[in-house]
């Protein structure tokens, strides 16, 4: 499964969101942005990530999954 693969189910999910995806192996750090998160804990905000690759997660294409969801806000603030 590649980059590619992985934002496009991420943005099916998740349509207002900017998404960012790097594959090491079967480990998949999945960065998303967007006002969706605005307001809620990180634990709620990962199992939106885990929920658009569910799937993929139980059938062992994605071995490991490290979502970081960020409101534009707070990545603002981490590029700055």
């Amino acid at each position: 499964m590649d980059t590619a693969e992985v934002t496009q189910l991420v943005k099916e999910a998740l349509p207002e969101c900017e998404v960012q995806v790097q594959i090491d192996g079967n480990h998949y750090l999945v960065v998303v942005i967007g006002d969706v998160f605005e307001g809620l804990s990180t634990i709620k905000r990962q199992q939106l990530i885990n929920k658009a690759l569910f799937q993929q997660l139980m059938d062992g294409t994605i071995h490991a999954l490290h979502p970081r969801a960020f409101t534009p806000a707070e990545w603002a603030a981490r590029q700055g």
